[in-house]
């Protein structure tokens, strides 16, 4: 596991960065060769859940390596082969609109695009107010693509948010394995808590 390569890239589902960089912590024991990557939201901006700095030096402490935060930073990626697999938690439903949709506007969408042309895996760790709504169909197409892998995902709140969709982020290093082997961590709809 030593060699194996991991991008995590954070995006801003604000509320759930700390179980995300939980994950990324737990990742880097596992894998120490990773690379985080914040979208540009996330390296910006300070919200109630924390201040952006703050996000930032947790991930690069973790990973022992500085972040990328912009596209021309990630777009190396693909060309170089930089990584083995990248992983996203977590994957606002802007983001997975963004890769459904194959726009590559912001650091972290253009570094999965960029790992993807070389055949490698994406994990998705869903994080969504409306993953069971506008979401659902970005979710779906993402699902039978080749290549991308998902973190398993319960509602957040079924009786106070009937939509909301979140990943189960202490399976993150696990539905890594699984991707790496080409197959997709089940059950990856998961039962309420």
């Amino acid at each position: 596991m030593e060699e194996t390569r991991v991008g995590f890239a954070l995006t801003g589902s604000f509320c759930t960065l700390d179980n995300a960089l939980r994950a990324m912590e737990e990742t880097a024991a596992s894998y120490p060769n990773i690379l985080p990557i914040l979208s540009e939201t996330t390296a910006a901006t300070d919200t109630r859940f924390g201040r952006a700095e703050a996000f930032r030096q947790r991930a690069e402490e973790a990973c022992g390596r500085r972040a990328m935060t912009s596209i021309p930073e990630v777009e190396p990626i693909g060309p170089k082969g930089l990584l083995d697999v990248l992983v996203i938690a977590p994957c606002t439903g802007n983001t997975l609109a963004k890769l459904a949709a194959g726009i590559a506007d912001t650091a972290v969408t253009m570094a999965a695009k960029a790992h993807l042309r070389n055949g490698r895996p994406v994990v998705l760790a869903v994080s969504t107010n409306d993953g069971l709504a506008g979401a659902a169909k970005n979710i779906g197409a993402l699902m039978a693509r080749k290549h991308i892998y998902f973190v398993p995902f319960r509602q957040d709140d079924p009786e106070g948010k009937p939509t909301s969709l979140v990943a189960d982020m202490t399976q993150v290093t696990a539905a890594i394995a699984a991707a790496l082997e080409g197959r997709q961590l089940q059950p990856v709809l998961l039962g309420a808590r």
